[in-house]
């Protein structure tokens, strides 16, 4: 064989042996950043549905997307901070898992970055987040809880659960929509013949002092607002709880996982899944202010029959039947 054979058949050689290491190559890594109030196991849980979904679309983690995780620990002062890092690394699209504050400050951090939200608080369009649900304007889009619109609904099912409900000691946060979510829910207690008597915590260190001040006070059930200061606190809310004998309802399943009897509100597995076609659509060139924020549509209805017990309480069948899930 001549050299110049040779050299040609090993130069084919090598380009065919080239091509597959190529293909394997993805022509563009998208860069995605999830920011999540909450802390990185419980946040790394709740994404893997977004992950799920995504895959199921065709973007892989590792392959032809990139996710930078940020968790703010269920402090919001850190979030101006965790969203400016999001924003240095230049990622295509940032994924915000949290209450209004928490979207509003990512969103102060960046008017060009498409944010795409998992609100859990109230009304975006109330609180000024976006112009409209069917237009949103500027860069946000995404899902919407309705959190905050669920009070009604929590307190008539705790009230079905508990026939003799009369009067509810209700704990929240005060500045975090806490304030009209309590609002709601004492326009609720009327039409349901309750009373609701608010305890109001602004710190880690108001719960004990709280308790020890009201909790002598006569109830016949206890309603928690959901807000980052109460989720950091659930052992200690809980704890009271059981050990008042008081039947409780909460905004999340998580709570009642850990010991609450209730919860009612968006099923936050579907929800999270849903992220992913906003997530397909803008990689594919559609614009977040023309992109209709969606509300959920899926809710859950949790109960733990075990904390039932415990505090010697049935659960009328009627609720019982109606439940998503029961913890036993």
């Amino acid at each position: 064989m001549s050299n110049k054979v040779f050299l040609l058949s090993l130069s084919t050689m090598l380009f065919a042996l080239c091509l597959p290491a190529e293909a394997q190559q993805p022509k563009n890594v998208h860069r995605i950043g999830y920011l999540d109030q909450g802390d990185r196991i419980s946040g790394s849980v709740r994404s893997e549905s977004i992950r799920r979904a995504l895959r199921e679309l065709g973007y892989v983690e590792g392959q032809n997307i990139a996710i930078e995780y940020r968790y703010a620990e269920r402090n919001v002062d850190r979030v101006p901070e965790l969203a400016a890092d999001l924003v240095r690394l230049k990622v295509d699209i940032i994924v915000i898992a949290g209450g209004n504050p928490i979207i509003r400050a990512a969103k102060n951090g960046t008017k060009s970055i498409p944010i795409v939200m998992i609100g859990r608080g109230g009304d975006p369009v109330k609180v000024g987040l976006v112009e409209s649900l069917a237009r949103p304007g500027g860069n946000v889009t995404g899902i919407t809880l309705l959190n905050r619109e669920l009070g009604g609904k929590r307190l008539e099912l705790l009230k079905e659960a508990v026939p003799k409900l009369t009067l509810v000691a209700a704990i929240y946060e005060p500045g975090r929509a806490g304030a009209s979510e309590l609002k709601d829910l004492q326009a609720a207690a009327l039409a349901l013949k309750v009373t609701i008597r608010p305890w109001e915590v602004r710190n880690a260190g108001d719960f004990e002092r709280v308790f020890a001040a009201r909790g002598n006070e006569r109830s016949d059930g206890f309603y928690q607002v959901g807000s980052p200061l109460m989720f950091a606190n659930r052992k200690r809310i809980l704890g009271f709880a059981l050990k008042s004998r008081l039947p409780s309802m909460h905004p999340t399943g998580e709570f009642v996982d850990a010991g609450g009897l209730m919860s009612y509100g968006a099923d936050l597995a579907d929800s999270y899944r849903r992220v992913a076609y906003f997530v397909d659509r803008i990689l594919k060139g559609a614009k977040p202010a023309d992109l209709p924020i969606e509300q959920s549509t899926k809710f859950e209805l949790v109960i733990n029959l075990k904390t039932a017990k415990q505090i010697g309480l049935t659960i009328p069948p009627n609720v019982l039947a109606r439940a998503d899930r029961v913890i036993r």
